[in-house]
């Protein structure tokens, strides 16, 4: 058994909603590991210590980090270290931890993990989500090389050099830091693909129920759910669903929320668009339900990546055994990933003509769609559960 404690940007109650974070460290809880996990408070009166789940969870106080502005933003990732400090002295005196778990982002983290680490006999192990700040280059958030990048390139080395193993969502993820990092050991670098529990079975009545609601029924339905910012570029989404008008049963529905929402809505009205759908977020359970009655899951990253992303979404559609079509930038090996699991398709981003041509192979041929979604669901048993990355991560700590 292992003293943990696991410093989180998001995560959420787990009775409302879970991600990966609140899946790994309950599963962490149940494997008998002591677990403390330190995040923001969603309100007032929501600061303190307390269960959630098995999982005992410090809620902390701090200015709002989602839904801002990027300087609001930026301010607080880099108070966060400080007010995490000032809650964990708070909380206990006690500060030798086995393990101590971050994930990016923020790189900003790394100020309290190095400060726990001199202070317990713990090794940090990163899970690595967010190779910043190059995506923030690549999305023209920061100028490359100017002061910002320069101050945050600095931490991101901080960062792999003093966590002692490092978990990359894939294969090309591993090289790219290998590569653009040669002074960091490259022994600390492995595979932790993302991870996701099963979903409980959904009833037809359920599906009936929620095609009803949403007036999806008697649609084929391509479904994008999560967030919407400018790392998933929803033009292209937006331009799929312009190109299909004349399939009259052919609806594109996006579900969720974030900086790009504005844009989405005002594309669909300049376009007067009447086969996409855009729902702000759903709770969970809810979301699952409406996927369960999709037929095909959507992908979509820009194609100003220099970065080779991985999104954790996809393992919502592969446990609801739904196909995916991506639309890709050419840095990222998520399309070598669908070509080699047989779980899906996927386009350049911008060419919205191979997009189209993909989408209308999943509308007429339902049989080998529905072998693609089998083909995900046996892939995510075997490779991208809690356990597994559990596993991975004790393994690869000592």
């Amino acid at each position: 058994m292992k003293k943990v404690i696991f410093l989180a940007l998001g995560y959420p109650h787990v009775d409302r909603s879970t991600i990966l974070y609140t899946d790994l460290m309950q599963e962490f809880a149940q494997k008998g590991h002591e677990v403390l996990v330190v995040a923001p408070a969603f309100q007032k009166n929501d600061y303190g210590c307390r269960v959630e789940g098995n999982v005992k969870v410090l809620r902390v106080p701090t200015l709002p980090l989602f839904k801002v502005g990027a300087i609001k933003k930026g301010i607080a990732n880099l108070l966060l270290p400080f007010q995490y400090k000032r809650a964990i002295r708070k909380y206990s005196n006690n500060f030798d931890y086995d393990l101590i778990i971050l994930p990016t982002p923020p790189i900003t983290l790394i100020t309290i993990a190095s400060w726990l680490k001199k202070k317990s006999s713990g090794k940090i192990y990163l899970i690595l989500r967010d190779i910043f700040p190059q995506n923030a280059v690549d999305l023209n958030m920061i100028g490359e090389n100017g002061l910002l990048h320069r101050y945050f390139r600095k931490k991101e080395l901080k960062l792999y050099n003093v966590s002692d193993a490092i978990g990359c969502m894939s294969n090309a993820n591993v090289s790219y830091v290998k590569q653009h990092n040669p002074e960091v050991n490259p022994k600390k670098l492995h595979l932790l693909p993302n991870w996701e529990k099963l979903p409980a079975p959904i009833s037809q009545k359920e599906i009936s129920d929620i095609s009803d609601k949403f007036e999806i029924k008697d649609k084929f339905v391509a479904i994008f759910g999560g967030n919407l910012g400018r790392p998933q570029k929803m033009e292209n989404i937006v331009n799929l669903a312009k190109s299909c008008e004349s399939y009259k049963d052919i609806l594109i529905l996006i579900l969720g929320s974030g900086t790009e929402q504005g844009t989405i809505k005002r594309l669909i009205s300049k376009f007067d668009l009447t086969n996409i759908k855009l729902i702000d977020r759903l709770p969970k359970k809810e979301y699952i339900q409406v996927l369960a009655a999709a037929d095909i899951g959507l992908i979509s990253l820009s194609e100003e990546f220099t970065i080779p992303n991985f999104p954790s979404k996809v393992l919502t559609y592969f446990g609801l055994k739904k196909p995916v079509l991506a639309s890709l930038d050419l840095h990222t090996d998520f399309g070598q990933m669908l070509e080699e699991t047989k779980s899906g398709l996927w386009a350049e981003a911008g060419n919205i003509d191979d997009l189209k041509s993909k989408l209308l192979w999943f509308y007429n041929n339902k049989v080998e769609r529905d072998k693609m979604g089998e083909n995900g669901y046996v892939y995510m048993k075997s490779c991208l559960t809690p356990e597994i990355a559990h596993k991975t991560i004790i393994s690869k700590i000592g």
